[in-house]
C-alpha cells in the first residue's frame, strides 16, 4: 500500500465529472481517481473545522468514537472494470467496504490516511511531471492548467480492464 496525498480536485472537461488527483507522499506517481459530485464537494470544503456545520460524512467519527473503535484510514484497494474499490481501515484490522468517493470524502473531513495498492498505481498511476512539467515549484494557475490539458483526455473508460 503506497500513502498518497491530495494534490488537485479539478471537473473533467469532456464528461464534467469531479476527478481527485491523489499522489503518492514518498513517489512521483499520481492518480486520479473520478469521484461523485456530493462528495466531490464535501472534499472541496476541506478538512473539519470544530466552527463548522457538521456534513454527513462527520457523523462516522463520532459513531467509531462512541462504539469504542478509532478509524486510522482509507485505502484503495482495487481496480477491476475501470472500477476501485475502497475500505475504510479501523482500529484491530477492522476492514469496512466503502464507495471510494465516500471513502475519499470521510479521509479528507477527518485528516486520514489515504492509501493506493502498488499494483494500480503500477497498473494507471501517471509520472507527476508529465502531468506537470513545471513541477511543484510552478504557480498554481500553471499547475492546474497543464494537469487540464492531460485530463481532457482521460475517461473513466480509460481505467477498465482491456
Amino acid at each position: 500500500m503506497r500513502e498518497m496525498r491530495v494534490l488537485r480536485l479539478i471537473v473533467h472537461a469532456r464528461t464534467r465529472e469531479p476527478v481527485l488527483l491523489l499522489g503518492e507522499v514518498d513517489g512521483d506517481r499520481c492518480l486520479p481517481v473520478f469521484l461523485r459530485r456530493p462528495q466531490a464537494e464535501v472534499i472541496a470544503i476541506g478538512p473539519r473545522k470544530d466552527q463548522d456545520q457538521p456534513l454527513t460524512q462527520d457523523l462516522i467519527g463520532p459513531i467509531v468514537a462512541g462504539l469504542g473503535r478509532r478509524l486510522e484510514g482509507v485505502e484503495i484497494t482495487e481496480l477491476r472494470d475501470g472500477r476501485f474499490s475502497a475500505v475504510l481501515v479501523f482500529d484491530q484490522g477492522i476492514r469496512i467496504a466503502a464507495l471510494p468517493s465516500d471513502a475519499l470524502a470521510v479521509a479528507v473531513r477527518e485528516q486520514l490516511p489515504i492509501g493506493v495498492a502498488e499494483e494500480i498505481l503500477d497498473e494507471v498511476g501517471q509520472p507527476i511531471d508529465e502531468l506537470f512539467p513545471a513541477g511543484g515549484a510552478a504557480p498554481p494557475d500553471q499547475q492546474l492548467r497543464e494537469f487540464r490539458e492531460f485530463i481532457e483526455d482521460v475517461s473513466p473508460e480509460d481505467f477498465r480492464d482491456a
